[in-house]
Protein backbone atom coordinates (compact mmCIF):
# COMPACT_ATOMS: atom_id res chain seq x y z
CA UNK A 1 0.00 0.00 0.00
CA UNK A 2 1.09 3.62 -0.74
CA UNK A 3 2.40 5.88 1.64
CA UNK A 4 -0.39 8.58 0.09
CA UNK A 5 -3.45 5.54 0.04
CA UNK A 6 -2.41 4.52 3.46
CA UNK A 7 -2.86 8.17 5.26
CA UNK A 8 -6.29 7.84 3.39
CA UNK A 9 -7.39 4.50 4.92
CA UNK A 10 -6.39 6.21 7.91
CA UNK A 11 -8.15 9.30 7.83
CA UNK A 12 -11.39 7.74 6.62
CA UNK A 13 -11.15 4.69 9.79
CA UNK A 14 -9.68 7.31 12.22
CA UNK A 15 -12.93 7.33 13.98
CA UNK A 16 -12.92 4.06 15.21
CA UNK A 17 -10.75 2.54 18.69
CA UNK A 18 -7.57 1.67 17.16
CA UNK A 19 -5.33 3.29 13.90
CA UNK A 20 -3.57 1.07 11.39
CA UNK A 21 -0.34 2.23 10.58
CA UNK A 22 2.33 0.98 8.65
CA UNK A 23 0.53 -2.69 9.45
CA UNK A 24 1.02 -2.50 13.16
CA UNK A 25 -1.96 -1.40 15.40
CA UNK A 26 -1.42 1.56 18.02
CA UNK A 27 -4.39 2.33 20.66
CA UNK A 28 -5.87 5.34 20.68
CA UNK A 29 -5.04 7.23 23.72
CA UNK A 30 -8.15 8.26 26.08
CA UNK A 31 -8.46 11.96 25.63
CA UNK A 32 -7.27 13.48 29.92
CA UNK A 33 -9.44 16.26 31.13
CA UNK A 34 -7.50 19.29 31.71
CA UNK A 35 -6.96 20.58 34.73
CA UNK A 36 -9.25 22.90 37.09
CA UNK A 37 -7.71 26.82 36.76
CA UNK A 38 -9.06 30.01 38.39
CA UNK A 39 -12.23 32.27 37.05
CA UNK A 40 -9.62 34.84 36.16
CA UNK A 41 -7.30 32.59 33.72
CA UNK A 42 -10.45 31.14 32.21
CA UNK A 43 -11.69 34.85 31.77
CA UNK A 44 -8.59 35.63 30.09
CA UNK A 45 -8.34 32.48 28.10
CA UNK A 46 -12.34 33.77 26.65
CA UNK A 47 -10.72 36.97 25.80
CA UNK A 48 -8.00 35.44 24.26
CA UNK A 49 -10.10 32.98 21.83
CA UNK A 50 -12.71 35.34 21.26
CA UNK A 51 -9.90 37.98 19.82
CA UNK A 52 -8.39 35.06 17.25
CA UNK A 53 -12.25 34.84 16.30
CA UNK A 54 -12.30 37.97 15.34
CA UNK A 55 -8.79 38.27 13.57
CA UNK A 56 -10.11 35.05 11.42
CA UNK A 57 -13.26 37.22 10.52
CA UNK A 58 -12.02 40.39 9.68
CA UNK A 59 -9.23 38.03 7.38
CA UNK A 60 -8.88 40.03 3.57
CA UNK A 61 -11.89 38.56 1.15
CA UNK A 62 -9.65 39.42 -1.57
CA UNK A 63 -7.31 36.35 -0.99
CA UNK A 64 -5.75 34.53 -4.23
CA UNK A 65 -7.62 31.62 -5.52
CA UNK A 66 -5.71 28.09 -5.85
CA UNK A 67 -3.20 28.22 -9.14
CA UNK A 68 -4.06 25.03 -11.41
CA UNK A 69 -1.31 23.00 -9.81
CA UNK A 70 -2.41 23.47 -6.37
CA UNK A 71 -5.91 22.36 -7.67
CA UNK A 72 -4.72 18.83 -8.84
CA UNK A 73 -4.51 19.96 -12.37
CA UNK A 74 -1.31 18.58 -13.02
CA UNK A 75 -1.42 16.11 -10.54
CA UNK A 76 1.42 13.78 -11.22
CA UNK A 77 -1.02 10.71 -10.79
CA UNK A 78 -3.37 11.94 -13.81
CA UNK A 79 -3.42 9.99 -17.62
CA UNK A 80 -3.93 12.19 -19.85
CA UNK A 81 -5.13 9.61 -22.63
CA UNK A 82 -5.84 11.30 -25.93
CA UNK A 83 -9.59 11.21 -25.10
CA UNK A 84 -8.63 13.21 -21.79
CA UNK A 85 -6.73 15.66 -24.46
CA UNK A 86 -9.44 16.06 -27.03
CA UNK A 87 -11.99 17.24 -24.42
CA UNK A 88 -9.62 19.23 -22.66
CA UNK A 89 -8.80 21.44 -26.47
CA UNK A 90 -12.86 21.14 -27.12
CA UNK A 91 -13.04 23.29 -24.05
CA UNK A 92 -10.66 25.87 -25.00
CA UNK A 93 -12.32 26.40 -27.69
CA UNK A 94 -9.48 25.00 -29.94
CA UNK A 95 -11.69 22.26 -31.74
CA UNK A 96 -15.14 21.63 -31.68
CA UNK A 97 -16.44 18.17 -30.71
CA UNK A 98 -17.16 17.08 -34.51
CA UNK A 99 -13.45 17.25 -35.21
CA UNK A 100 -12.79 15.75 -31.67
CA UNK A 101 -15.13 12.62 -32.72
CA UNK A 102 -13.46 12.61 -35.90
CA UNK A 103 -9.83 12.24 -34.46
CA UNK A 104 -11.01 9.87 -31.55
CA UNK A 105 -12.32 7.02 -34.70
CA UNK A 106 -8.82 7.78 -36.38
CA UNK A 107 -7.37 6.99 -32.92
CA UNK A 108 -9.24 3.83 -33.03
CA UNK A 109 -8.46 2.84 -36.48
CA UNK A 110 -4.62 2.92 -35.74
CA UNK A 111 -5.09 0.58 -32.36
CA UNK A 112 -7.19 -1.73 -34.63
CA UNK A 113 -4.20 -1.54 -37.54
CA UNK A 114 -1.41 -1.74 -34.74
CA UNK A 115 -2.54 -5.27 -33.84
CA UNK A 116 -3.41 -6.29 -37.13
CA UNK A 117 0.31 -5.49 -38.00
CA UNK A 118 1.78 -7.10 -35.09
CA UNK A 119 -0.07 -10.44 -35.72
CA UNK A 120 0.43 -10.14 -39.30
CA UNK A 121 2.74 -13.34 -39.71
CA UNK A 122 0.81 -15.39 -37.28
CA UNK A 123 -2.55 -14.15 -39.31
CA UNK A 124 -1.34 -15.32 -42.85
CA UNK A 125 -1.67 -11.37 -43.56
CA UNK A 126 2.05 -10.99 -44.87
CA UNK A 127 2.62 -10.95 -48.92
CA UNK A 128 0.74 -9.26 -51.69
CA UNK A 129 -2.82 -9.21 -52.35
CA UNK A 130 -2.72 -9.43 -56.24
CA UNK A 131 -3.81 -5.95 -56.84
CA UNK A 132 -2.63 -2.72 -57.71
CA UNK A 133 -3.40 0.85 -56.85
CA UNK A 134 -4.01 3.66 -58.73
CA UNK A 135 -0.40 5.05 -58.60
CA UNK A 136 0.79 1.10 -59.90
CA UNK A 137 2.17 0.08 -56.96
CA UNK A 138 1.55 -3.30 -55.64
CA UNK A 139 -0.99 -4.19 -53.02
CA UNK A 140 0.11 -5.45 -50.13
CA UNK A 141 -3.08 -7.56 -47.89
CA UNK A 142 -2.10 -5.23 -44.90
CA UNK A 143 -3.01 -2.47 -47.20
CA UNK A 144 -5.63 -3.28 -48.36
CA UNK A 145 -7.45 -4.46 -44.74
CA UNK A 146 -5.98 -1.10 -43.52
CA UNK A 147 -7.55 1.02 -45.62
CA UNK A 148 -10.89 -0.82 -44.98
CA UNK A 149 -10.23 -0.51 -41.21
CA UNK A 150 -9.59 3.30 -42.10
CA UNK A 151 -12.38 3.92 -44.03
CA UNK A 152 -14.74 2.14 -41.43
CA UNK A 153 -13.78 4.40 -38.57
CA UNK A 154 -13.93 7.40 -40.50
CA UNK A 155 -17.35 6.54 -41.98
CA UNK A 156 -18.80 5.06 -38.27
CA UNK A 157 -17.91 8.33 -37.07
CA UNK A 158 -21.08 10.40 -38.55
CA UNK A 159 -19.04 13.09 -39.08
CA UNK A 160 -16.63 12.54 -42.22
CA UNK A 161 -18.34 13.80 -45.70
CA UNK A 162 -15.23 12.78 -47.78
CA UNK A 163 -13.14 10.45 -48.11
CA UNK A 164 -9.68 10.07 -50.24
CA UNK A 165 -7.22 7.12 -49.64
CA UNK A 166 -3.50 6.75 -51.15
CA UNK A 167 -5.42 2.88 -52.00
CA UNK A 168 -8.28 4.35 -53.88
CA UNK A 169 -8.52 5.70 -57.44
CA UNK A 170 -10.66 8.69 -56.37
CA UNK A 171 -12.00 10.73 -53.44
CA UNK A 172 -15.20 8.76 -51.60
CA UNK A 173 -18.28 10.34 -50.46
CA UNK A 174 -19.97 9.12 -47.47
CA UNK A 175 -23.69 7.97 -47.51
CA UNK A 176 -25.73 10.59 -46.45
CA UNK A 177 -26.96 8.11 -43.50
CA UNK A 178 -22.91 8.72 -41.51
CA UNK A 179 -22.29 11.36 -43.60
CA UNK A 180 -20.71 14.35 -41.98
CA UNK A 181 -18.72 17.86 -43.48
CA UNK A 182 -14.72 16.72 -42.86
CA UNK A 183 -12.70 16.15 -45.54
CA UNK A 184 -10.43 13.52 -44.22
CA UNK A 185 -7.13 12.23 -46.32
CA UNK A 186 -5.03 9.52 -45.60
CA UNK A 187 -2.40 6.83 -46.23
CA UNK A 188 -3.67 3.63 -44.40
CA UNK A 189 -0.48 1.71 -44.35
CA UNK A 190 2.66 3.48 -45.31
CA UNK A 191 6.02 1.41 -45.66
CA UNK A 192 3.81 -1.74 -45.67
CA UNK A 193 6.74 -3.15 -48.12
CA UNK A 194 9.20 -3.29 -44.49
CA UNK A 195 6.27 -5.67 -43.12
CA UNK A 196 7.50 -8.79 -44.54
CA UNK A 197 11.13 -7.87 -42.61
CA UNK A 198 9.40 -6.47 -39.23
CA UNK A 199 10.63 -3.23 -39.83
CA UNK A 200 8.93 0.26 -38.75
CA UNK A 201 5.54 1.56 -40.60
CA UNK A 202 2.83 3.94 -39.91
CA UNK A 203 -0.54 5.64 -40.96
CA UNK A 204 -0.87 9.03 -41.95
CA UNK A 205 -3.54 11.42 -41.98
CA UNK A 206 -5.30 14.91 -42.63
CA UNK A 207 -8.42 16.55 -41.64
CA UNK A 208 -9.61 19.65 -43.82
CA UNK A 209 -12.36 22.62 -43.09
CA UNK A 210 -16.27 20.74 -43.15
CA UNK A 211 -17.49 21.05 -46.71
CA UNK A 212 -21.49 20.28 -47.93
CA UNK A 213 -20.25 20.99 -51.90
CA UNK A 214 -19.99 16.97 -51.96
CA UNK A 215 -22.62 15.23 -50.82
CA UNK A 216 -24.75 12.45 -51.85
CA UNK A 217 -27.57 12.74 -53.60
CA UNK A 218 -29.72 11.00 -55.47
CA UNK A 219 -30.97 13.77 -58.41
CA UNK A 220 -27.15 15.08 -58.57
CA UNK A 221 -25.07 14.20 -61.61
CA UNK A 222 -22.80 11.52 -60.29
CA UNK A 223 -19.84 13.37 -62.61
CA UNK A 224 -20.58 16.39 -61.01
CA UNK A 225 -20.79 15.25 -57.33
CA UNK A 226 -17.09 13.64 -58.37
CA UNK A 227 -15.95 16.56 -59.78
CA UNK A 228 -16.78 18.24 -56.33
CA UNK A 229 -15.43 15.48 -54.33
CA UNK A 230 -12.12 16.20 -55.88
CA UNK A 231 -12.29 19.85 -55.61
CA UNK A 232 -12.86 19.65 -51.99
CA UNK A 233 -9.86 17.29 -51.15
CA UNK A 234 -7.47 18.84 -53.36
CA UNK A 235 -6.98 21.80 -50.85
CA UNK A 236 -3.61 23.04 -50.00
CA UNK A 237 -1.23 21.91 -46.77
CA UNK A 238 -1.86 25.53 -45.55
CA UNK A 239 -5.72 24.96 -44.87
CA UNK A 240 -5.45 21.62 -42.91
CA UNK A 241 -7.34 21.91 -39.59
CA UNK A 242 -5.08 19.00 -38.00
CA UNK A 243 -2.87 16.32 -39.55
CA UNK A 244 -0.78 13.31 -37.39
CA UNK A 245 0.79 9.95 -38.13
CA UNK A 246 0.86 6.82 -36.10
CA UNK A 247 3.99 4.86 -35.64
CA UNK A 248 3.74 0.70 -35.41
CA UNK A 249 7.23 0.11 -33.85
CA UNK A 250 8.30 -1.10 -30.44
CA UNK A 251 5.78 0.89 -29.18
CA UNK A 252 2.66 2.20 -30.78
CA UNK A 253 3.16 6.34 -31.17
CA UNK A 254 0.28 8.47 -31.96
CA UNK A 255 2.09 11.87 -33.28
CA UNK A 256 -0.83 14.95 -33.57
CA UNK A 257 -1.21 18.84 -34.50
CA UNK A 258 -4.56 20.26 -34.51
CA UNK A 259 -1.92 23.81 -35.01
CA UNK A 260 -1.02 24.61 -31.55
CA UNK A 261 1.93 22.78 -31.22
CA UNK A 262 2.65 18.72 -31.59
CA UNK A 263 1.53 16.15 -29.08
CA UNK A 264 2.76 12.62 -28.81
CA UNK A 265 0.90 9.29 -27.38
CA UNK A 266 2.05 6.15 -26.84
CA UNK A 267 -0.52 2.83 -26.66
CA UNK A 268 -0.66 1.12 -23.33
CA UNK A 269 -2.10 -2.07 -24.11
CA UNK A 270 -2.56 -2.63 -20.16
CA UNK A 271 -5.79 0.31 -20.39
CA UNK A 272 -6.43 0.27 -24.14
CA UNK A 273 -5.59 4.15 -24.28
CA UNK A 274 -3.28 6.40 -25.91
CA UNK A 275 -1.24 8.34 -23.32
CA UNK A 276 0.04 11.76 -23.36
CA UNK A 277 4.45 11.30 -23.34
CA UNK A 278 5.53 13.68 -25.72
CA UNK A 279 3.96 17.32 -24.83
CA UNK A 280 4.50 20.01 -27.28
CA UNK A 281 7.17 18.65 -29.32
CA UNK A 282 10.04 20.69 -30.49
CA UNK A 283 12.52 19.73 -33.31
CA UNK A 284 16.29 20.74 -32.81
CA UNK A 285 17.05 23.99 -35.51
CA UNK A 286 19.75 21.45 -36.56
CA UNK A 287 20.55 17.62 -36.40
CA UNK A 288 23.22 15.45 -37.52
CA UNK A 289 21.36 12.67 -39.05
CA UNK A 290 20.61 12.92 -42.99
CA UNK A 291 17.90 10.42 -44.52
CA UNK A 292 18.22 9.75 -48.26
CA UNK A 293 17.63 6.64 -50.58
CA UNK A 294 21.54 7.63 -51.70
CA UNK A 295 20.63 4.25 -54.45
CA UNK A 296 19.12 7.28 -56.62
CA UNK A 297 22.46 9.34 -56.43
CA UNK A 298 23.12 8.84 -59.93
CA UNK A 299 20.07 10.26 -60.89
CA UNK A 300 19.97 13.39 -58.67
CA UNK A 301 20.52 16.65 -60.09
CA UNK A 302 23.90 18.23 -60.27
CA UNK A 303 23.59 20.77 -57.69
CA UNK A 304 21.65 17.74 -55.12
CA UNK A 305 24.52 15.86 -55.39
CA UNK A 306 27.04 18.48 -54.27
CA UNK A 307 24.48 19.21 -51.57
CA UNK A 308 25.03 15.09 -50.61
CA UNK A 309 28.71 15.79 -51.40
CA UNK A 310 28.94 18.94 -48.17
CA UNK A 311 27.55 16.68 -45.51
CA UNK A 312 29.85 14.06 -46.31
CA UNK A 313 32.65 16.35 -46.74
CA UNK A 314 35.33 16.52 -43.69
CA UNK A 315 34.82 19.99 -43.82
CA UNK A 316 31.04 20.24 -43.00
CA UNK A 317 29.37 23.52 -43.05
CA UNK A 318 28.32 23.36 -39.43
CA UNK A 319 30.83 21.52 -37.53
CA UNK A 320 29.11 18.48 -36.61
CA UNK A 321 29.21 15.10 -38.04
CA UNK A 322 26.85 13.53 -39.95
CA UNK A 323 25.23 10.13 -39.85
CA UNK A 324 23.00 8.98 -42.57
CA UNK A 325 19.94 6.74 -41.65
CA UNK A 326 17.49 5.31 -43.71
CA UNK A 327 14.62 3.09 -42.89
CA UNK A 328 12.62 3.19 -46.46
CA UNK A 329 9.22 4.22 -44.33
CA UNK A 330 8.61 7.98 -43.99
CA UNK A 331 6.62 7.33 -40.67
CA UNK A 332 9.93 5.85 -39.41
CA UNK A 333 12.30 8.24 -40.29
CA UNK A 334 10.59 11.27 -40.19
CA UNK A 335 9.41 10.25 -36.55
CA UNK A 336 13.52 9.99 -35.47
CA UNK A 337 13.86 13.54 -37.25
CA UNK A 338 11.26 15.00 -35.69
CA UNK A 339 12.74 13.96 -32.24
CA UNK A 340 16.53 14.43 -33.12
CA UNK A 341 17.03 16.71 -35.34
CA UNK A 342 18.12 16.70 -38.93
CA UNK A 343 16.89 16.02 -42.49
CA UNK A 344 14.73 13.57 -44.49
CA UNK A 345 14.64 13.89 -48.67
CA UNK A 346 12.76 12.25 -51.03
CA UNK A 347 13.67 14.27 -53.95
CA UNK A 348 13.29 13.90 -57.68
CA UNK A 349 14.94 11.92 -60.16
CA UNK A 350 15.72 10.52 -63.60
CA UNK A 351 13.32 8.02 -63.80
CA UNK A 352 10.76 9.95 -61.39
CA UNK A 353 11.29 13.49 -61.53
CA UNK A 354 8.61 14.56 -59.10
CA UNK A 355 10.08 11.71 -56.55
CA UNK A 356 7.20 9.15 -55.29
CA UNK A 357 5.65 10.64 -52.16
CA UNK A 358 1.87 12.18 -52.75
CA UNK A 359 1.55 15.89 -51.82
CA UNK A 360 -1.92 15.07 -50.73
CA UNK A 361 -2.13 12.48 -47.55
CA UNK A 362 1.57 12.24 -47.07
CA UNK A 363 3.96 15.37 -47.76
CA UNK A 364 1.35 17.92 -46.67
CA UNK A 365 0.70 16.44 -43.37
CA UNK A 366 4.00 15.63 -42.59
CA UNK A 367 5.14 19.20 -43.31
CA UNK A 368 2.28 20.89 -40.72
CA UNK A 369 3.36 18.76 -37.87
CA UNK A 370 7.05 19.21 -38.73
CA UNK A 371 6.22 23.27 -39.48
CA UNK A 372 4.43 22.85 -35.61
CA UNK A 373 7.27 21.83 -34.34
CA UNK A 374 9.59 24.49 -35.29
CA UNK A 375 10.95 22.71 -38.43
CA UNK A 376 10.35 22.79 -41.87
CA UNK A 377 8.87 21.07 -45.23
CA UNK A 378 10.04 22.08 -49.14
CA UNK A 379 10.17 20.65 -52.29
CA UNK A 380 13.93 22.44 -52.55
CA UNK A 381 11.97 25.56 -53.92
CA UNK A 382 8.76 25.74 -52.59
CA UNK A 383 7.06 25.21 -48.82
CA UNK A 384 4.92 22.44 -49.57
CA UNK A 385 1.95 24.00 -47.80
CA UNK A 386 1.82 26.51 -50.46
CA UNK A 387 1.21 24.09 -53.24
CA UNK A 388 -2.56 23.47 -54.40
CA UNK A 389 -3.11 20.03 -55.53
CA UNK A 390 -3.70 19.50 -59.06
CA UNK A 391 -4.93 16.61 -58.29
CA UNK A 392 -5.41 13.56 -55.64
CA UNK A 393 -2.46 10.99 -56.18
CA UNK A 394 -0.16 14.31 -57.24
CA UNK A 395 3.56 13.79 -56.36
CA UNK A 396 6.03 16.29 -55.01
CA UNK A 397 9.46 15.89 -53.92
CA UNK A 398 9.98 16.72 -50.26
CA UNK A 399 12.43 17.54 -47.80
CA UNK A 400 11.42 18.25 -44.34
CA UNK A 401 13.07 18.72 -40.92
CA UNK A 402 15.15 20.88 -38.61
CA UNK A 403 14.82 24.31 -40.30
CA UNK A 404 18.57 25.00 -40.51
CA UNK A 405 18.96 21.98 -42.25
CA UNK A 406 16.30 22.65 -44.71
CA UNK A 407 17.49 26.42 -45.03
CA UNK A 408 20.82 24.82 -45.80
CA UNK A 409 19.95 22.99 -48.70
CA UNK A 410 16.99 25.34 -50.34
CA UNK A 411 20.70 27.62 -50.75
CA UNK A 412 22.45 25.00 -53.36
CA UNK A 413 18.52 24.94 -55.56
CA UNK A 414 18.94 28.50 -55.33
CA UNK A 415 22.02 28.27 -57.80
CA UNK A 416 20.21 26.26 -60.36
Amino acid sequence: MSLLLSEQVLAHEGCGTSRQIAGRVRPVVARQTAPSVSRATQKCLSNHKAQRSCTKLQAPATEAPPTDKQAGADSPYALYTLTTWLLKEEMKGTIDGELATVISSIGLACKQIASLVQRASLSDMNGLAGLANQSGEDQKKLDVISNEVFSNCLRSSGRTGVIASEEEDVPVSVEETYSGNYVVVFDPLDGSSNIDAGISTGSIFGIYEPSDECSVDDMENPEKMMDNCILNCCQPGSALLCSGYCLYSSSTIFVLTIGKGVYGFTYDSMVGEFILTHPDLKVPNLGKIYAFNEGNYEGWTPKLKEYMDSLKSSEKWNGKPYSARYIGSLVGDFHRTLLYGGIYGYPGDTRNPNGKLRLLYECAPMSFIMEQAGGSGSTGTTRVLDICPEKVHQRVPLFVGSKGEVDYLETFFDKE
